[in-house]
């Protein structure tokens, strides 16, 4: 409904508003003007004479509606839910729950408030004929509990009966609604009085209650709507709009109550909410949806009408409600173009900005994009958000789903109109690219939605044939980084089942979670290491706050067992120490990236490094390493916790040469011990105390019996105890259609390895490789051979050994100054790589560091860089983030920086 509810909003802008948008606007007279105008009539008989689907959403809508019309108006307007008896005036609530409501007696039945912020309730939503009329009862409601044997009803405190209250309403309302468009196409009188019935109940009702009051004083009073818990829910006002807009010549005598209850409403939502984030366009939308109902200011002692309201969404900003483009300014990177909150609600926003620009094309002639530029650059930034499946990554609150596509045809349209040929082909590459069977005329429509708003909705978008679809590398990037949610992205690649990727945040934005440096990782088709997600009850439930928003639920290291800091509006960061390639930079694909970032952890005051690589190893396999250092700033390290989730159904733990270790069940991993909760959302934990490397193997069972697995090798150290465990399902998965499994009903596969004492000498090191039946995984080996230094530090060795005879030796260190040596390989540098085949070097990779050399290459430079040495075809070509030396079976090269593979001549 969103867009068509935005269709008109700017139609009563005026000249009023020239100081930011230059604007020469007639105001509409007369209603309807809401969905439509006074022609609408006219217009819409024709549509549903003419198109068969418009035909068939009038009958169902017609026959949905006649079931209550039938019964006289009174019998769904007794339905609604009321303080039938008391006509309390004021409501109370306490926190997130509704507490009591009271105050002196109304005229008339004032609208009850729902039970709870959250949704969640252990009782049944009763079904309109299940409900008695007139219903108010002190002890609250009479429900079915739904939790119970044999689902007993009970009366309930309406505290616990989550948003049931909210729910029924809409739906009497939505019916009214429905009554009033019938009313208005075929003047049929039983449509008129239930519609008018219904709204004069309700709207008279909340002119006589106030907003709600919070005895606790705190946050929610902010918050809270004159229907809902939140001002972004108050779902009555999509309804309660266009039945003003309809009915307004029933009751003459009661327009001045009316247009003031929308105005409470209106005023209240101003008031109240968040700036800063998506709230503020859903709010926006609200407003501006009253104002457009609403009558001139002239029309109002007050002065309060249409240009006053619609003003205050595009011009003005007060603390709770910023402006177009002053919330455009804040949240969007003008770089990047990604949105500062989590991917879920990213797409969100920029979908209502792209709305936006589409009713200033339609109905002011205007380009709102000159205005606020960033818009395109937004929706072209969306695709670095996908997984090689396209599917969005998913940390935060985010439900990864595919991506959506509205917003690439809002700037088809744009572009359109102003004929900008080159945003049109952009776009409409994209759209055929991520919509393949995006259809092109109306008469494509199936399955349209039965509700009033089908019949207003946007006229059919012509594309071009002429433009070819796009290719997904043409709108993402070997990586890509994004400060203002911080999060980076490392991808070889974007084939759906042989690519790997990595994604890596912090908690910087809006809807982020306390995760310090958390990593989700790709391979096989799916995201094996996937984020746990945001928790049954969205993140006003229990187990988002103790579990799914925390440190251990995701894929980080949790350090003394309480890594800990405010959750949703984050402003905690990583740093990115370095990458390779150059973040967001269009280059190929390259066989090495890697990415160092560092975090300081606040609860325990530890610093964190992450460095993680991707190393391709054939067209169909690659691996991953991980190394991950944390220690206490002022030292007394308890412990390091490194925390690893994977998607499947079997685990096995054992050393690296396959032996047992003997895992014990435990209770250890728990809150008890002064840890965080999180902890005990663990169980069945079994585990061993071992300094050997180990080996874990996490599989999904396939019905195609290509079972998937990701194998993970890690270093052993002393004092290091590792865990098999199960933790709570992955809830962030579990929309998401076409999984392997039933994601609701399996608990999630984790691993943890403990440090005892700091874990900076001696970080966490594995590495990661996905495989399958069919295609099995190329490392024959993993071992951790010591490094050799002159300076003390945190110095890693890995050899890799590989089923083609590829052998690849890595070194890292956390000064890149030192010297480290490792065999025949020496190196100083963050991340130094030696890739060698049957005697012959063949890749040689320097990450942030200033020398390394092998048997036949040395690279030496004065200032810190990235250096990749590759042969390809019997010769050597490079690319460098800066001028260096680089010498071959002792032939020395000058060469100059280069981001693209150029040969050595």
């Amino acid at each position: 409904m969103k867009n068509t509810i935005l269709l008109m909003c700017l139609l009563i802008t005026s000249v009023l508003y020239a100081q930011e948008y230059p604007l020469s606007v007639k105001l509409p007279q007369g209603h309807p003007r809401y969905l439509t105008n006074s022609n609408g009539k006219a217009e819409t008989k024709k549509l549903i004479k003419k198109e068969p689907w418009a035909q068939e959403v009038f009958e169902k809508l017609k026959q949905r509606t006649d079931q209550y019309a039938d019964r006289g108006p009174e019998w769904l307007t007794s339905r609604l839910q009321m303080y039938w008896k008391t006509h309390a005036t004021e409501v109370y609530i306490k926190g997130e729950y509704y507490d009591h409501a009271g105050g002196e007696k109304a005229p008339v039945p004032t609208v009850m408030y729902t039970g709870a912020r959250s949704h969640g309730t252990n009782y049944v939503r009763p079904k309109l004929d299940e409900l008695k009329p007139y219903q108010e009862d002190v002890r609250g409601m009479y429900l079915v509990n739904g939790m119970l044997e044999g689902k007993p009803y009970e009366w309930v405190n309406i505290s616990k009966t989550g948003n049931i209250i909210q729910s029924i309403n809409v739906e009497i309302l939505g019916i009214a609604r429905d009554a009033a468009f019938l009313w208005w196409i075929t003047e049929e009188k039983k449509y008129a009085e239930l519609a008018t019935s219904v709204f004069d109940t309700y709207m008279t009702g909340i002119y006589y209650r106030n907003v709600p009051e919070d005895l606790n004083h705190g946050h929610q009073q902010t918050l809270v709507g004159m229907s809902s818990f939140e001002v972004i829910h108050e779902g009555a006002l999509d309804a309660l709009v266009p039945l003003y807009d309809y009915l307004k010549v029933n009751k003459p005598d009661k327009m001045d109550i009316y247009a003031a209850a929308f105005k409470k409403w209106a005023d209240n939502i101003i008031d109240n909410g968040v700036p800063h984030n998506n709230w503020n366009l859903i709010q926006a939308r609200f407003i501006m949806n009253i104002g457009l109902i609403l009558e001139d200011d002239n029309q109002y002692t007050d002065r309060k009408g249409r240009e006053y309201y619609i003003d205050y969404v595009l011009n003005q900003s007060s603390i709770r409600q910023w402006s177009l483009s002053e919330l455009a300014d804040y949240g969007f990177d003008k770089n990047t173009g990604i949105w500062a909150e989590c991917p879920g609600y990213s797409c969100g926003v920029v979908a209502d900005y792209a709305d936006f620009v589409n009713l200033f094309d339609r109905n002011l002639n205007m380009d709102l994009t000159k205005h606020i530029p960033v818009i395109p650059k937004a929706i072209a930034a969306t695709p670095q958000y996908l997984f090689p499946n396209r599917m969005i990554v998913g940390f935060g609150d985010t439900h990864p789903g595919k991506l959506r596509t509205d917003f690439f045809e809002r700037m088809i349209s744009n572009a359109q109109k102003y004929g900008k040929k080159e945003q049109e082909k952009q776009f409409t590459s994209m759209l055929k690219l991520f919509n393949p069977s995006f259809a092109r005329s109306s008469a494509d429509k199936k399955n349209v939605r039965v509700a009033v708003t089908s019949f207003f909705g946007d006229k059919p978008l012509i594309i071009d044939d002429k433009i070819s679809v796009g290719k997904i590398d043409d709108y993402v990037t070997p990586t890509f980084y994004a400060p203002n949610v911080s999060w980076f992205v490392q991808r070889n690649g974007m084939h759906p089942r042989h690519s790997l990727m990595i994604s890596l945040n912090a908690s910087k934005g809006n809807h982020m979670h306390a995760n310090g440096i958390s990593m989700e990782l790709y391979g096989k088709g799916l995201p094996l290491g996937p984020d746990a997600g945001i928790g049954l009850t969205l993140y006003s439930g229990q187990d988002y706050l103790e579990y799914y928003s925390q440190f251990p639920a995701h894929n980080t290291v949790c350090v003394d067992g309480i890594s800990a800091y405010p959750v949703m509006k984050s402003n905690h960061a990583f740093k990115l120490l370095n990458c390779y390639p150059q973040a967001g930079k269009k280059v190929a694909y390259q066989p090495v990236s890697y990415s160092d970032m560092l975090f300081r952890e606040p609860e325990s005051q530890a610093d964190q490094n992450r460095l993680m690589s991707i190393v391709t190893t054939s067209e169909t396999t690659g691996y991953y390493v991980d190394i991950f250092r944390s220690k206490k700033i002022e030292g007394g390290d308890r412990m390091h916790d490194y925390f690893y989730h994977n998607m499947g159904q079997v685990m096995n733990l054992t050393a690296v040469d396959g032996t047992d270790l003997n895992l014990q069940p435990t209770e250890e991993l728990a809150f008890a011990g002064a840890n965080l909760y999180t902890y005990s959302y663990l169980f069945d934990k079994k585990s061993a105390l071992t300094d050997k490397d180990i080996r874990t193997v996490f599989t999904i069972r396939m019905s195609d019996k290509d079972d998937i697995s990701m194998n993970m090798w890690m270093k052993g150290e002393k004092e290091r105890k590792v865990f098999t465990a199960l933790s709570p399902m992955t809830e962030g998965l579990s929309r998401t259609p076409d999984m392997p499994y039933h994601i609701k009903e399996q608990p999630t596969l984790t691993f943890v390895a403990r440090q005892e004492g700091e874990a900076w000498n001696r970080p966490f090191v594995a590495v990661y490789e996905p495989s399958s039946v069919k295609e099995p995984g190329n490392i024959v080996s993993v071992t951790f051979p010591e490094v050799q230094s002159e300076e003390k530090g945190s110095h890693i060795g890995i050899c890799i050994n590989q089923k083609d005879g590829r052998v690849d030796h890595i070194l890292s260190s956390d000064n890149r100054s030192d010297i480290c040596r490792l065999g025949q390989m020496s190196a100083s540098a963050s991340y130094a790589l030696w890739g060698e085949k049957e005697g012959k070097d063949c890749m040689a990779f320097l990450g942030g560091g200033t020398f390394l050399q092998t048997p036949q290459i040395m690279i030496k430079s004065v200032i810190p860089v990235n250096v990749l040495l590759e042969s390809k075809q019997g010769k050597w070509c490079y690319t460098a983030s800066n001028n260096c030396t680089i010498i071959i079976k002792g032939k020395e090269f000058q060469v100059e920086a280069s981001s693209d593979l150029s040969e050595i001549k």
